[in-house]
């Protein structure tokens, strides 16, 4: 019967590293066969390689792959295509085959050293180049990849202060060398340093891998500012110093190799009240002004260094100078001091404990000397008693003391104190003779209180007071309002009601024809006749009216009265019209009703007898016809 036979092998991708050995197995592959085993030959598969030689060979019945050739290199070729065969009829003329692809690529291992790019490297870094700041990069290249490639790097030689030092930048892999120190190019110009990169094999025995190269290092000279001999000064000086004192001096250079002159100023925004001076060549600081030590005891100043060259390079040092004290404050009491004697007291009974205070600060302390004053020596009242802590006490020498007899005393004490010269100053105290109750506690210091009478308190006597001024002005009160209320009713001669008319047939024209009415012309009937001068205008010459026709005193017609008023006024030469009118506040004589006036009337009773309107309330309308008569609206 036929034989019919497939062979089926799939492609395989294979990773191996770079370190194997010849005829180390790198995989197996497998194929198979659908012919039935047991039947002759038709399944037994023979292997072979069709292409991948002489790199690798495979065994022909197990089909695994090997090694073929030592010494593959990754960094030469990384990836290899392996062709494998299968074929049954145990290989034989006849048998049917199949085929598949094996990828085999070789890993790294770390078998290459780093190498760097160039033997020497060359640098120009300025002396004022900032500490921490990149001078130059270094790179050693390696064959390998991945955490195999990763060197590390090192300042092997040349660089005996620790002036730079060189670090791995990560990403890059390159040698960062930076700046651990100053430079200074007056004093060290060139740098050569020895520079290594180092990574480590995997196998251990080999030890690592390493690399040197040679960095030459130039420093450039660059402008600098001085430098001062210090950072900070502490200079220090009496208080009782001389202006222009020499309190110290500063001093600073230029560290390049010119050698640019200095000039030394005072930062014044330090010393605004301008205390002190600089000598601006040689850097000696004087006194401008008395210090005191008791106002300021430091004064903190900033001193600048310039060059002549470049007023651009400035320096900065800080100048402290402490204000030594001397003794010239004299000691003085520590408070106002006001003490209370009791008039029941016993003899040598303390009164009052007094220290003292001093502004000056001796180095040895404060002790103070208290004495009274000469001319208290024999003081029959008082005496003083020095105590352990730099006080005194005042004491009384006997128990007499009444207020009535004195209130108040007076102890003056000199306080002196240890410097030298010692200053002294005299205080007083003020000593109050007070009444106290039995347990020696004050209850009043002043005579006026010891003479009231008993059982009388000052508080009581204050509210006696205010009573008597609170009756005084309730009696003022009730006499004025009883002033007020006996006045009479009657009305001033300024108050008159007819003064208070308005006419009523105003037909406009002039600016004074709303002016009120005066009453002043028709008030006095006996003096019609005579001569009134006119008002609002002061006439060039004297004119003398005419005589008119007069009534007598008892028959007085106010018709005719103001017609020969028109008629003289027409007729007077020394004025133009009058362009207002008055108020006639004239009743005639001989009237039925009496006077209109409030002040002439004679009432017995309160009501006010008012028939005279019934005589004279036509005359008014006829008055306010005649104001209304003619352009101009004379009036007389």
């Amino acid at each position: 019967m036929g034989l019919e036979s497939n062979v089926c092998v799939g492609g395989i991708l294979w990773t191996r590293s770079n370190s194997g050995w010849q005829g180390t197995p790198v995989t197996r592959v497998t194929a198979t066969d659908a012919d039935d085993p047991v039947y002759g030959n038709s399944a037994k598969l023979v292997y072979s390689i069709l292409e991948g030689q002489p790199y690798f060979s495979i065994d022909p019945n197990s089909a695994t792959i090997k090694i073929a050739l030592h010494g593959m290199d990754r960094e030469m070729r990384e990836e290899y295509l392996v062709v494998i065969q299968a074929k049954d009829m145990g290989g034989h003329m006849g048998g049917l085959s199949g085929t598949t692809t094996v990828t085999v690529t070789l890993t790294d291992i770390n078998d290459n050293p780093p190498k760097f790019s160039k033997s020497l490297y060359e640098f120009v870094i300025p002396e004022d180049l900032p500490l921490g700041t990149m001078g130059g990069k270094v790179k050693a290249n390696d064959r390998d990849i991945g955490e195999n490639a990763k060197s590390s790097y090192g300042i092997i030689e040349g660089d005996d202060q620790g002036t730079f030092e060189i670090a791995t930048d990560a990403q890059t892999q390159e040698g960062i060398l930076r700046l651990k120190r100053p430079l200074d190019y007056e004093s060290k110009r060139a740098y050569t340093l020895k520079v290594e990169a180092t990574n480590l094999r995997l196998e251990p025995s080999s030890g690592p891998f390493k690399d040197t190269a040679t960095v030459k290092i130039v420093v450039e000279d660059a402008d600098e500012p001085p430098v001062f001999s210090r950072p900070m000064y502490l200079l220090e000086v009496n208080e009782n110093a001389p202006i222009n004192t020499v309190i110290g001096t500063v001093t600073a250079r230029d560290p390049d190799y010119t050698g640019s002159p200095v000039r030394y100023f005072i930062d014044r925004h330090t010393d605004l009240e301008r205390q002190f001076n600089i000598n601006v060549d040689d850097g000696k600081i004087t006194l401008a002004k008395p210090l005191d030590r008791e106002t300021d005891m430091w004064h903190n100043i900033t001193v600048t260094a310039t060059e002549v060259r470049n007023h651009s390079q400035i320096s900065r040092a800080i100048v402290a100078i402490r204000v030594m004290d001397i003794n010239d404050n004299a000691p003085e009491f520590a408070t106002e001091y006001e003490a209370f004697l009791c008039e029941n007291g016993n003899p040598g009974q303390v009164i009052q404990t007094v220290s003292a205070v001093d502004k000056d600060d001796p180095i040895q302390g404060h002790y103070f000397d208290y004495r009274l004053v000469p001319e208290m020596l024999n003081n029959p009242n008082f005496t003083i008693k020095n105590n352990p802590d730099n006080s005194i006490s005042v004491l009384a020498k006997h128990d007499t003391f009444r207020r009535q007899k004195q209130e108040m005393y007076f102890l003056p004490i000199i306080v002196t104190d240890n410097g030298n010269p010692p200053m002294s100053s005299t205080n007083t105290l003020t000593i109050r003779v007070c009444g106290c109750s039995k347990d020696g506690i004050v209850q009043s210091c002043n005579v006026e209180a010891y003479v009231l009478p008993i059982g009388l308190s000052m508080g009581a006597l204050i509210a006696i007071l205010a009573c008597i001024i609170l009756l005084l002005v309730i009696v003022v009160l009730f006499v004025t309002l009883r002033r007020h209320k006996n006045e009479p009713l009657i009305i001033k001669d300024d108050e008159d009601v007819r003064e208070n008319i308005i006419r009523y047939d105003d037909e406009g024209g002039g600016e004074e024809d709303t002016e009120a009415f005066d009453i002043a012309t028709l008030q006095n009937p006996d003096g019609i006749s005579g001569y009134l001068p006119r008002k609002d205008i002061k006439p060039d010459l004297q004119f003398m009216p005419r005589a008119g026709q007069q009534s007598g005193p008892n028959g007085v017609d106010v018709d005719e009265f103001i017609n020969i008023r028109l008629h003289e006024a027409d007729n007077d030469p020394t004025a133009p019209p009058y362009d207002s009118i008055q108020i006639y506040g004239y009743e005639g004589r001989g009237s039925i009703a009496g006077s209109l006036s409030s002040l002439e009337t004679a009432s017995s009773d309160s009501d006010q007898n008012y028939d005279y309107l019934r005589e004279w309330g036509p005359r008014f309308r006829r008055l306010g016809e005649l104001y209304s008569v003619g352009e101009s609206d004379r009036e007389t």
